[in-house]
């Protein structure tokens, strides 16, 4: 398991490179349901100022 860790000596590369794709993809997740939900809001309230118009 040690030796799979170490990755040959390249675990100071691979390592850091895994972690900061999985924080691109958990922020692109997190902004992509923000803006969604911002969508989503803004469709409800043009929806309801057409009804009322």
């Amino acid at each position: 398991m040690i030796e799979f860790l170490s990755m040959s000596g390249y675990a100071a590369y691979v390592w850091p490179s895994v972690g900061l794709g999985i924080a691109l993809l958990l922020l692109n997740i997190h902004w992509a349901r923000r803006l969604h939900g911002q969508a989503k809001s803004e469709a409800r309230r043009r929806l309801a100022a057409g009804r009322e118009a």
